[in-house]
């Protein structure tokens, strides 16, 4: 691939144009829309040597061995900033460019000298070399799946016990409601009776009772979760399970707006149970979506409220040095 000398849109800083010689950027970059002059740009007139000491031209130069406070070495004008220990630009293209040490695309040759700034005009940008690594959320791993459905099933388990305190008087009363009809279902059963009829109906405060049941069971939940959450991100499932919900954007408590926005998207549906199931169709998405989420393996509730569930560490060390880092 040869691309010809001319002025290009700057692959660097797309508001540029900068000339392209067949080897690499000359000249000091234009704004994009301005209209590029015929030709090359004049050559750039070459800095005034900066004035020495005398001091300095009679101590022999010792590059091995820089002075204190000075750079071990200098980046030549012209490579990019930041290359692995603020050296000299190597030559040769970037690891994922064409012609470089990871590209299997093949293609031409490095032009010699001095790296550009940016790749050559119509050439791609760098890629990640293979699988890039998994995000580590303020320093600390995302929590699997396992983890956080195990830290659910212990949190339900508290909520089915306060609801049995709680609404055991009410769904006796329901199951009573229920009585006429459940009776004559079983009779048919046991006596293989074909019989079409329908069967009874259920007692009047039925459709009350079942309003009653899901709007205490969701209050319960809201008021188990939601506090905790707002102010450590944690319930006593995730503490069991050393698991935290975090911000995305810092490592801090959610507060009670964002935890109510994130308990929402899972809790509200509960009140749609009566709704051939409906409610449990939707919580069981939201509970299954972090599978297909990536790269934060975020569910539709962390979503909403704009937060990530980590993996704490079990000392302070395990956060400071990751597995495969070294302090």
């Amino acid at each position: 691939m040869s691309v010809a000398p001319g002025w290009y849109v700057d692959p660097a800083d797309p508001e540029t144009r900068r000339y392209w010689d067949g080897e690499g950027w000359i000249g000091a970059p234009i704004p994009v829309d301005a209209t590029p002059p015929d030709g090359p740009p004049p050559p750039e007139p070459e800095p005034a040597p900066e004035p020495t000491s005398p001091a300095a031209t009679s101590t022999p130069a010792t590059p091995d061995v820089p002075a204190a406070g000075t750079p071990s070495a200098t980046v030549p004008q012209g490579s990019p900033s930041g290359w692995p220990g603020g050296g000299a630009a190597p030559h040769g293209p970037p690891p994922g460019w064409p012609g470089g040490p990871a590209s299997s695309q093949g293609g031409p040759a490095w032009p010699t000298g001095d790296t550009p700034q940016g790749p050559p005009p119509g050439w791609p940008y760098p890629t990640w070399p293979g699988r890039p690594p998994a995000p580590r959320p303020h320093g600390m791993p995302l929590a699997s799946f396992g983890a956080r459905l195990g830290a659910r099933l212990i949190d339900f388990g508290i909520v089915f016990l306060l609801n049995a305190l709680v609404n055991g008087w009410f769904v006796w009363r329901y199951l009573q409601e229920l009585s006429a009809p459940l009776d004559e279902f079983w009779r048919r059963v046991q006596s293989q009776d074909r019989t079409t009829d329908p069967l009874p109906a259920a007692g009047d405060q039925a459709g009350a009772l079942v309003v009653t049941i899901l709007l205490i069971a969701t209050a319960l939940w809201l008021a188990y979760e939601v506090p905790s959450m707002a102010a450590s991100g944690q319930t006593f499932g995730k503490r069991l399970l050393r698991v935290r919900a975090v911000p995305v954007e810092a490592d801090a408590p959610l507060g009670f707006g964002r935890a109510l926005r994130r308990w929402n998207t899972l809790g509200l549906p509960t009140l749609l149970w009566y709704c051939c199931g409906l409610g449990l169709l939707l919580q069981l998405i939201d509970a299954l979506s972090p599978l297909f989420d990536h790269p934060l393996r975020q569910a539709l509730h962390d979503k909403r409220a704009q937060t990530v569930v980590v993996q704490l560490p079990r000392t302070p060390d395990d956060r400071a040095n990751p597995p495969g880092e070294t302090s």
